[in-house]
């Protein structure tokens, strides 16, 4: 469960402000059908995210642990800058609408996560706990619970939200993450 509850808290927090997440609020006033952009989403993710997870999981299997366990927590820091810094709209691809919602969504939602924070945070998790269920499913709803709100909320709650305390927030999980592998790679903790 550890890893589960490590995974959807890391992504929930991660997520916010994300060029994912800007992705989300385009479609979102695009179509203004949110269950179909829900629905997108979930699968572009679980997809993503499953085969990020398993990557993290071969990735383990390769290393040893104790190199691991460095790779992982010099990461795991990386990542923490990586949230220090703010995503723009533009970064967000624009696919044709020609699709409809659904697959107009799932197509650009899993392009516009492959090499995100989010991803690779979910790499990193997979080799972490070796556990490519529960990190794929914790990232999953971590990615559902921080875009959902979006898809109904839309604009107002993108501009209500302090972007750089929750920047900080998810910079200091992955700081801490990095922080506690590296320790276990010395036998501190």
């Amino acid at each position: 469960m550890e890893a589960f509850f490590i995974s959807l808290s890391a992504v929930a927090v991660a997520e916010i402000g994300d060029k994912t997440q800007l992705l989300t609020l385009i479609l979102a006033t695009r179509f203004m059908k949110p269950l179909p952009i829900i629905a997108g989403i979930f699968v572009a993710t679980i997809v993503n995210h499953a085969l990020a997870a398993e990557a993290g999981v071969l990735v383990a299997n390769w290393l040893t642990p104790h190199v691991l366990q460095w790779a992982l927590g010099i990461s795991f820091v990386a990542g923490g800058v990586w949230m220090l810094i703010p995503d723009k709209a533009g970064d967000a691809p624009d696919e044709a609408s020609r699709f409809g919602p659904f697959v107009t969504t799932t197509i650009a939602f899993f392009l516009a996560e492959m090499g995100d924070k989010t991803q690779l945070a979910t790499i990193g998790l997979g080799a972490r706990f070796h556990d490519l269920f529960s990190v794929a499913a914790g990232t999953t709803l971590g990615m559902m619970a921080a875009n959902v709100p979006v898809v109904f909320l839309g604009e107002a709650a993108a501009k209500a939200l302090p972007l750089e305390l929750v920047r900080g927030a998810a910079a200091a999980i992955f700081f801490a993450l990095g922080i506690v592998t590296m320790l276990e790679a010395l036998g501190i903790v």
